[in-house]
């Protein structure tokens, strides 16, 4: 029965980013009928952002109280109400009182379920299901665009993206004695040791629920705490950066329509997704700190292309390279917490660690746009530069302050 786990976790991830392009999709339609200017969309946004981070820096405290499957389960069903909530909206203020449950339900679970697998699975599975969110995240916006073709419009594609999470959070619910199936003797959710050599192919000591919730004064303290947090921060902002701006730079650096523009800037995208499918293959023979590095590099390609070659094809060839780059960061980040800062915390620093995520994703984006306004889009590959440089010495750092560290847990797994 344990072996039904896995392809649900796979499920979940494809849930985690069914909601996040929806609201960039339907807004266009949206605005008018509520008489707001389009900057409200921002207003909304930062709600999710900020429910988000609250219940990231929740989400030891709820996983030890609760199991990564009851916190799981129950962040979905509060995705889907909320989804429910903004099809049935009338005015603004509902959209942002929906806003909030939108937001905690999202935050908790990516924490719980990313560490979830850090624990459980081998680097590949962590790749290929953050290739699945990218599929969730692709698919949401296609569903939003059906809608909007019919008469219910924006409200139908709320719905039906909503009744999606709804089944999962059935699926979830009916599969939680997989989960307590997969409980070590402290507890917290872990296969067996035959099941998890087979399945996962390492074991890992475990943590205990119920345990003491480290406070974030505790965590800031552990040795290479700040580094990941500050590595994540960069990661995630480079990333959303990229993904806001590359649009813009195509147009008015480049050349292009914005027709074309906005086309070409989803090669971004493109490139996140197919470089994580290849990824899953490559951390069959490189480990996780190396990928970051390969990735790292890739990134820096990238950037150099755009900086120094930025015409129209290599501008695209530049963008593809990124998105590439950024394809292993993410998941091997995520995937090498345990090793660094021991099972027993990974919950705790993952928390943070998304927290962290999320303050990039909502600050730097809108820190170049004030650049691209006062002086010119054409800053975007020296921005993006500043951001690599930073989280390349956060990353060596952290690898050089929890080496001994990592290879204690790993020594201890395999005794």
């Amino acid at each position: 029965m344990t072996q039904l786990l896995l392809p649900i976790i796979y499920l979940a991830f494809i849930s985690l980013g069914l909601p996040d392009g929806l609201l960039g999709a339907a807004w266009p339609s949206m605005y008018p009928q509520f008489q707001a200017p389009v900057s409200y969309a921002g207003i909304i946004s930062m709600i999710i952002a900020l429910g988000t981070i609250f219940s990231s820096l929740q989400s030891d405290r709820l996983t030890r109280a609760l199991g990564t499957g009851r916190v799981t389960a129950f962040s979905v069903a509060l995705t889907a109400a909320a989804l429910f909530g903004f099809s049935v909206s009338g005015q603004f203020w509902q959209l942002c009182l929906w806003a909030i449950p939108y937001g905690l339900g999202a935050g908790s679970v990516d924490a719980a379920l990313n560490n979830y697998v850090a624990l459980h699975y081998k680097s590949w599975h962590m790749s290929w299901l953050h290739c699945m969110w990218g599929i969730g995240a692709t698919l949401g916006p296609y569903v939003m665009g059906y809608a909007l073709t019919g008469e219910g419009g924006w409200h139908t594609g709320y719905r039906l993206v909503g009744a999606m999470q709804i089944v999962l959070t059935a699926i979830l619910f009916f599969s939680l004695p997989l989960w307590k199936g997969r409980r070590g003797q402290n507890g917290a959710a872990a296969a067996d040791a035959g099941a998890e050599r087979e399945n996962a192919g390492e074991e890992k000591a475990l943590p205990q629920e119920g345990g003491r919730v480290l406070s974030l004064r505790e965590i800031f303290g552990i040795p290479g705490a700040r580094e990941v947090m500050l590595c994540f921060f960069c990661y995630c902002a480079l990333e959303q950066t990229v993904g806001l701006w590359a649009g813009s730079y195509l147009n008015l650096h480049t050349g292009f329509s914005a027709e074309e523009a906005a086309g070409y800037a989803s090669m971004f995208f493109i490139g996140i997704t197919v470089g994580r499918g290849l990824s899953g293959f490559l951390t069959i023979k490189f480990n996780d700190t190396q990928m970051i590095r390969l990735g790292q590099m890739i990134i820096g390609a990238g950037v150099i292309v755009l900086l120094f070659f930025g015409g129209r094809p290599l501008a695209l060839a530049g963008f593809i390279l990124i998105g590439l780059g950024c394809a292993p960061v993410y998941p091997c980040i995520i995937h090498s917490t345990p090793e660094h800062f021991g099972a027993e915390r990974s919950q705790a620093v993952i928390g943070v660690q998304m927290a962290s995520a999320y303050v990039g994703t909502c600050l730097m984006p809108p820190v170049f746009g004030l650049l691209a306004s006062r002086i010119s889009v054409s800053l975007l590959p020296v921005y993006l530069l500043a951001i690599l440089v930073l989280m390349f010495f956060m990353h060596e750092r952290l690898v050089r302050k929890t080496g001994s560290q990592a290879a204690a847990v790993l020594s201890d797994d395999q005794k």
